[in-house]
């Protein structure tokens, strides 16, 4: 690094900022939008409209999520073949188109058939763009970009309860209800978004011509060596292991398979529930629980999101910060779980509106720290860009199924007070508070143990391209916590 000693390294993070983490941050806010988007439409007549159950507009929601996870993997490996610059617009396009046709159909079946496709669709976004952003930015510095543009998810619920509002009032106009109009206008807005996207999204560090070339090879530098060991041996000697190459597009399947295999994933799959139930909970349902729970309008309803969403941005974007300077992720994960747990039980504990409000509120602002927290954390402890790739993938799909599940918890027959649905995300809270606690505990000791085997010079039995081929699973790889 010392050759690089003269470079400014808070500029470039600068400069790599603003191509960034806008363009995803947009993006997202249109993701968020569009898969939401069906709560607003629900409040403004849509079961009504086309003559269904409560459990039928259930459906809808879940089915989404189905055809999401099952795309979430597949999304990743291709993102790795291709470019990001042509990939991630083009799920965009796909999914703009999907959400406008939402606005012209006429049953029940045809609902269906257009959420399980925008599930579909919207699967390459996420999880990729999650990714894309640990090629760009070493582990100590993505939570705070990636709830940069997470937050863009709470800014889509509030200014989807502000457009909602606004568009409805089109009800009439070309012979179309109000709910249409919200599904053809935000689709369409989508596409338009989508296709200037395509010339603002770099690739990866190394083909970015906004750094100068010396900036590039800083940059590609800093992601090699960001997970090397520091700690010496009993001779005092220290091995420089570079751990990462983050910018090989191909597919490692032997990292793809150490993937699905490692233990750490899937107790964090128990974890991404834990958040993710109650933030599709909270995304899907908010209007709905403000309308019967405080007995106002929809339109009022609509309006009483908005504090709540630009609440839970502003704690997302606080919280990742702090977390960033701290180099800890667990102890801000199981403060969040905390706060929800406390937002929940404050729901069911009384039908006050100003008090279901309160609790709606509180928890939300917990939610949306959490949900980033939890992707980061995981992506920080993987090394290998195909292993990481394929992990992300795998949790943010099987996480989904999170969503799938909370699209189900609250029940038109459970009204208003919805005590069921509160509880369950209680249970989901506390299963992942505890997934939590329980990765930290294992990082912690597996730490301890590379220690004493770095001082006994344990790596030295390795070379060091067969420490980087061991990712991390080899002695010099550090967790972080």
């Amino acid at each position: 690094m010392n050759s690089f000693a003269h470079l400014d390294q808070k500029k470039i993070l600068r400069k790599m900022d603003i191509r960034i983490v806008p363009i995803l941050a947009l993006l997202y806010l249109m993701s968020f939008l569009d898969r939401s988007n069906i709560a607003n439409a629900e409040v403004e007549g849509l079961s009504k409209s086309l003559h269904m159950t409560g459990g039928q507009y259930n459906w809808t929601l879940t089915i989404f999520f189905f055809s999401y996870c099952a795309f979430d993997l597949p999304s990743n490996i291709v993102l790795k073949k291709l470019r990001p610059s042509i990939w991630l617009p083009t799920t965009v396009v796909a999914w703009g188109i999907v959400m406008t046709l939402m606005g012209l159909v006429q049953s029940y079946k045809g609902l269906l058939a257009a959420r399980f496709f925008l599930g579909l669709t919207e699967a390459g976004l996420y999880p990729g763009a999650t990714f894309y952003i640990t090629t760009w930015y070493c582990r100590g510095e993505a939570l705070w970009r990636q709830s940069l543009f997470f937050s863009a998810a709470s800014i889509a619920g509030a200014f989807s309860g502000i457009l909602a509002f606004a568009i409805a009032k089109m009800d009439g106009v070309g012979g179309l209800e109000g709910w249409r109009w919200i599904f053809i206008l935000e689709g369409l807005g989508t596409i338009v978004v989508a296709f200037a996207s395509y010339f603002v999204i770099w690739d990866y560090p190394q083909t970015a011509t906004f750094l100068s070339a010396e900036e590039r090879a800083f940059v590609v530098h800093r992601l090699r060596y960001q997970t090397v060991c520091t700690d010496t041996d009993a001779s005092g000697r220290i091995t420089i292991v570079p751990q990462d190459d983050a910018h090989d597009s191909a597919v490692r399947w032997a990292h793809v398979r150490a993937a699905v295999l490692d233990w750490q994933l899937w107790v964090n799959v128990v974890v991404y529930w834990g958040v993710a139930c109650p933030l599709y909970g909270v995304a899907l349902f908010l209007p709905t629980i403000l309308t019967a729970g405080m007995r106002v309008s929809p339109s009022a309803a609509q309006l009483l999101t908005v504090p709540i969403y630009v609440s839970a941005a502003a704690c997302s974007i606080l919280f990742a910060y702090l977390s960033d300077r701290s180099g800890r992720r667990s102890p801000f994960l199981l403060f969040f779980f905390l706060v929800m747990a406390v937002g929940f039980v404050t729901c069911i504990s009384s039908s006050r509106p100003g008090v279901v409000y309160a609790g709606v509120y509180i928890a939300a602002c917990a939610i949306y720290p959490a949900f980033p927290a939890n992707v980061t954390w995981l992506s920080n402890n993987l090394a290998g860009t195909s292993k990481r790739a394929a992990a992300m993938g795998i949790q943010i799909g099987f996480g989904a199924l999170g969503g799938a599940m909370a699209s189900n918890f609250y029940r038109a027959r459970d009204a208003p007070r919805y005590v069921l649905g509160h509880a369950l995300e209680l249970g989901f809270i506390l299963a992942g508070a505890t997934a939590a606690a329980v990765l930290m505990l294992a990082y912690s000791v597996l730490n301890r143990r590379r220690q004493h085997a770095v001082t006994r010079g344990a790596h030295f039995d390795y070379t060091p391209r067969q420490l980087s081929e061991m990712g991390d699973k080899a002695v010099t790889f550090r967790y972080f916590l």
